[in-house]
């Protein structure tokens, strides 16, 4: 419990930045899992978009903080490799 009024602000302030930063994760997550079903149908078009907006959700969670900027750049590796190897494998 905070004592003094900067505590106080303090936990206001931290609080919007938890409910910000599970709003952007659980983008983060749809994004994800959307392309990862998309890859799984193996349509080269659907796949690009999907990707597309995985990779670029990511990035905005990593710019905002919310995840490192390593974590991101692995999921997004991740990402792409699994989907160019699928488009590749459906050729």
């Amino acid at each position: 419990m905070a004592n003094t009024k900067s505590a106080e602000k303090r936990n206001r302030q931290a609080q919007k930045r938890r409910a910000r930063n599970t709003n952007v994760r659980t983008t983060v997550k749809t994004a994800v899992k959307k392309a990862r079903e998309t890859i799984a149908t193996k349509d080269a078009t659907k796949t690009g978009d999907a990707l597309k907006d995985a990779v670029r959700t990511l990035a905005k969670a990593a710019s905002k903080g919310v995840l490192h900027k390593r974590t991101a750049s692995r999921r997004i590796a991740r990402l792409t490799k699994a989907a160019r190897k699928a488009t590749t494998a459906a050729k």
